[in-house]
């Protein structure tokens, strides 16, 4: 009997850093002490995505 599959998830962790080391904590600090235009230029564009994939739904 053949098994069909109705939905899949998936999950991926990207991590940069040498194995063995951490560097979240070092990414936060390094985001808070003057990236906030890099952080403001990332969260402009995911809106924009968002933006875009739900009036993608809207006219299907």
């Amino acid at each position: 009997m053949p098994i069909e599959i109705k939905e899949l998830h998936v999950h991926v962790s990207v991590n940069t850093s040498p194995s063995g080391q951490q560097a979240g904590g070092q990414q936060v600090l390094a985001g808070e002490s003057g990236g906030n235009d890099d952080k403001e230029a990332v969260i402009a564009e995911c809106v924009e995505k968002v933006l875009q994939i739900l009036q993608n739904k809207k006219e299907r």
